[in-house]
């Protein structure tokens, strides 16, 4: 009988934990935030730790997932410039666009919503938390989640883009990219198998921009409030300058544009 039930927690200490095709799981950990050679907004480097593991898209969400969820919402389906659609990276996302997607997908799998109507998180039980370990919904990453996962959970090796040195290697950008997108996961991965960090759209990160921390910070969300939302990784029309790890971008939560995309992710 006690094997019998070891067996059967085993099984659903499986089934509770395994990932999504789509999804890769990164480890909490700790990492310098910043770059010493970059804009000011980059600058201070500080002292990050995230004591949580969470999920993070492998890719970019597609025009085809995308394009599901305008099917069953009744949303208008957003330009793809005659790019393509299927495994390009969706487009003309805006952040409140982005967090709708991410509560719709969170029922879908009967998930509690991570954002209320104002874009504020939940926890489980639908209250508003500062505490993003709390929150159990698909959500947009934060912008240190963001910036831990491209940089592969590590700073050593400390590549200026994600996984490499060689914008050509992993970014579609300006000087590659024939003025469009690309369909995701086409150039290399960084460490955790992870592509399209550096490049080919946008992403948007959960936090309101904000200057950087001169402390050490433990599980940061960013500002209570601000007027422009953080984008991260740099889009295909960038130089490969500004598709480095630690860029930092903003705009409305309302703006979007043939370079605004977005990936998801999920507390563990």
């Amino acid at each position: 009988m006690k094997k019998l039930l070891l067996v059967l927690l085993s099984l659903i200490l499986i089934f509770n934990f395994a990932l999504p095709a789509e999804y890769v799981l990164v480890q909490g950990g700790a990492f310098q935030m910043g770059i010493t050679s970059g804009d000011l907004d980059e600058k201070p480097v500080h002292h990050v730790t995230l004591d949580y593991n969470f999920i993070i898209g492998k890719y970019e969400v597609t025009f085809d997932e995308y394009d599901v969820y305008c099917d069953e919402t009744g949303k208008s389906k957003p330009k793809d410039e005659n790019w393509g659609r299927g495994r390009r990276p969706v487009i003309y996302i805006s952040w409140n666009d982005a967090i709708k997607y991410c509560n719709w997908l969170s029922e879908s799998e009967n998930l509690p919503v991570a954002y209320d109507g104002n874009g504020k998180f939940l926890d489980a039980s639908g209250n508003i938390t500062y505490d993003i370990t709390k929150v159990v919904g698909y959500r947009l990453p934060t912008e240190a989640e963001w910036e831990y996962a491209a940089r592969g959970a590590t700073n050593d090796p400390d590549y200026l883009y994600a996984g490499s040195d060689n914008p050509d290697e992993v970014a579609w950008c300006y000087d590659n990219s024939g003025s469009k997108t690309h369909e995701v996961g086409t150039k290399a991965a960084n460490e955790l198998g992870i592509f399209d960090m550096s490049g080919n759209v946008y992403e948007w990160c959960n936090d309101w921009f904000g200057n950087y921390s001169n402390t050490e910070e433990l599980n940061p969300i960013g500002p209570s409030s601000g007027s422009n939302h953080v984008l991260r990784g740099g889009y295909w029309n960038d130089s490969a300058a500004r598709c480095r790890v630690s860029s930092r971008f903003c705009y409305s939560s309302t703006d979007s544009n043939y370079g605004f995309g977005f990936r998801i992710c999920r507390t563990e």
